[in-house]
């Protein structure tokens, strides 16, 4: 079934300043936008550059004043999903070169300081099994407490304070993923179930292709458990949070209103 996606957020900045926005459903292979609208004030500049891995775009502001960014896109999810926990992980030396930058330690995401736990907890269990290990023990472990975070907060900070937001879940699964070679990117994301309505962060992990003998894919993972990933819609992909902001502004500005809408269409 399709999803009726809709964002809207203002903000005001009291002289030019430069902003990074990165708000829409992507145009991808496994998502078809059936329509979309996206409507932003009158700005000094606008432009629209590709996002990270060619994933959706960016789009660049300079503006000043009171700023409202509207959009809607009806999305139909065609992504095909396996069974994670019965996938075969890749040796490093056999994963795709562009897959490679996802196995380093990130600005949030310090997966060399997760070796030794996750050695020491899941070292019995291998490639998806042991994904599927750690993301049943991120959802029993960490409680799931908005406002519990920031924009500095770790996955190191999480795993220590026991509770976060979708965000810091996501950092988790990817620290624990990438102490196990298994790369991990983060994803922010639209779903329908995400409670309160906002935009989401999930996880991808880098598993063996079912259907392709010897290759990979990207397989969703939300540690959360409020993102179906039949029925996710993908805005953007980078090492972290840090990569994939909804918003990133050059100087200073004061946020407004924000509301976010996703519904499954009979």
């Amino acid at each position: 079934m399709p999803l009726d996606i809709s964002a809207r957020f203002t903000f005001r900045l009291d002289t030019p300043t430069d902003v990074l926005l990165h708000f829409e459903a992507a145009h991808l292979p496994e998502q078809q936008v059936l329509s979309a609208s996206t409507q932003i004030t009158d700005a000094i500049h606008m432009a629209r550059v590709p996002a990270g891995d060619r994933i959706g775009q960016r789009i660049w502001l300079r503006a000043e004043g009171e700023i409202v960014v509207s959009h809607t896109a009806r999305v139909e999810v065609q992504r095909k999903l396996a069974d994670i926990s019965v996938l075969a992980a890749l040796d490093p030396h056999e994963l795709p070169g562009e897959t490679v930058g996802y196995l380093f330690d990130s600005s949030y995401c310090q997966a060399v300081r997760f070796q030794p736990f996750v050695n020491s907890h899941f070292g019995e269990f291998e490639g998806g099994a042991r994904i599927a290990r750690m993301r049943d023990w991120i959802a029993a472990e960490i409680a799931y407490v908005p406002g519990s975070s920031n924009n500095n907060t770790t996955a190191l900070d999480t795993f220590m304070e026991r509770q976060g937001v979708c965000r810091d879940y996501a950092h988790v699964m990817i620290a624990m993923a990438r102490a196990s070679w298994i790369p991990a990117r983060y994803v922010s994301c639209f779903a329908p179930s995400v409670n309160p309505p906002d935009f989401h962060a999930v996880a991808e992990v880098f598993l063996a292709d079912p259907e392709v003998p010897g290759g990979g894919a990207w397989h969703i993972v939300d540690p959360t458990g409020m993102a179906d990933p039949a029925q996710t819609a993908k805005i953007g992909v980078g090492h972290d949070a840090a990569d994939v902001p909804f918003m990133a502004v050059f100087g200073t500005a004061d946020y407004g209103e924000h509301a976010v809408s996703v519904v499954l269409v009979d």
